[in-house]
């Protein structure tokens, strides 16, 4: 039986071998692009050998590199030889093909002087021995992103799907909105500590400004909500393959407020399920 801690994928161009190199990557595969045959056996024997601190490797590996065709076929008999690694080829129909590169605007690397159509046909002609050594062949024509991470799920992500990385971060609207947030909420809303003389020094992290912003009617509906309404997302996006996912809760200047209420949520959400940080961007400013 073939080792799919090494993988190798090849296939036609546009049939998604970036998607899938992105996603074995999100996996907890050590990916390398575009590695010249001839330098496959050194690679494999370094990691058979464990004197590299990786556990599961993928290497992609096409038609650009102008020896892959002749010098690809040997490396790979060598490998099956060992039974130490496994071939995906990645297929599509010539028409979702010529589609693709036209909505990429990308050359077809053998369409140089000739039709996408062309360039395509003479790829699948010069691939086809190679498709016949894979262990695999996976039809993407009519895979959206999602379909074909799930399809990739039950093989390659291992035992255990990695947890949803889920970072709740608070901040302060007069400094700026974080740059990689995917949801943003806005507690402006909530009672201000600020106000309060003896909270006013103290963040949001002390027992006292948590109860003030989210102890009375409208704190404690906010939260209980906000927690819904995230209980509701996180399983969604965990199924459509996302990894990770910034959720950025602010105020005014980012002390009181939104830090009180990322700490809460990081009690109320499912620590069990998902692997939740917090951090707090402005505290200290």
């Amino acid at each position: 039986m073939s080792d799919d801690r090494f993988l190798i994928v090849t296939g036609l161009s546009g049939s998604g071998k970036t998607v899938v190199s992105r996603f074995l990557e999100d996996s907890g595969y050590y990916c390398v692009d575009n590695l010249p045959a001839k330098l496959i056996p050194a690679l494999h024997s370094l990691w058979r050998r464990r004197e590299l601190a990786i556990e599961r490797m993928a290497l992609v590996v096409d038609i650009r590199e102008p020896g892959f065709l002749t010098d690809f076929p040997k490396v790979w008999a060598e490998i099956r030889r060992r039974k130490e690694g496994r071939l995906i080829f990645l297929d599509a129909s010539d028409e979702i093909l010529v589609k693709r590169f036209g909505e990429s605007r990308r050359p077809h690397p053998l369409a140089r002087g000739r039709s996408v159509l062309a360039g395509v046909r003479l790829e699948r002609r010069r691939l086809a021995g190679i498709k016949g050594l894979a262990d695999e062949v996976i039809d993407t024509s009519r895979s959206s992103l999602a379909q074909l991470k799930g399809t990739l799920g039950p093989r390659f992500r291992g035992r255990r799907r990695p947890p949803l990385r889920v970072l709740v971060t608070s901040f302060g609207y007069k400094h700026g909105l974080p740059l990689d947030a995917d949801l943003v909420f806005d507690a402006r809303c909530l009672p201000n500590p600020f106000y309060v003389e003896s909270l006013r020094e103290k963040n949001g992290r002390h027992r006292r400004v948590r109860e003030f912003v989210l102890g009375g009617p409208a704190g404690r509906a906010y939260l209980r909500r906000l927690g819904g309404f995230l209980g509701f997302l996180l399983p969604r996006f965990a199924a459509e393959g996302k990894v990770r996912l910034v959720v950025a809760v602010g105020c005014t200047g980012g002390r009181h407020r939104s830090v009180a209420l990322a700490e809460a949520l990081k009690d109320t959400l499912p620590g069990s399920k998902y692997d939740i940080k917090v951090e707090h961007r402005d505290i200290d400013k």
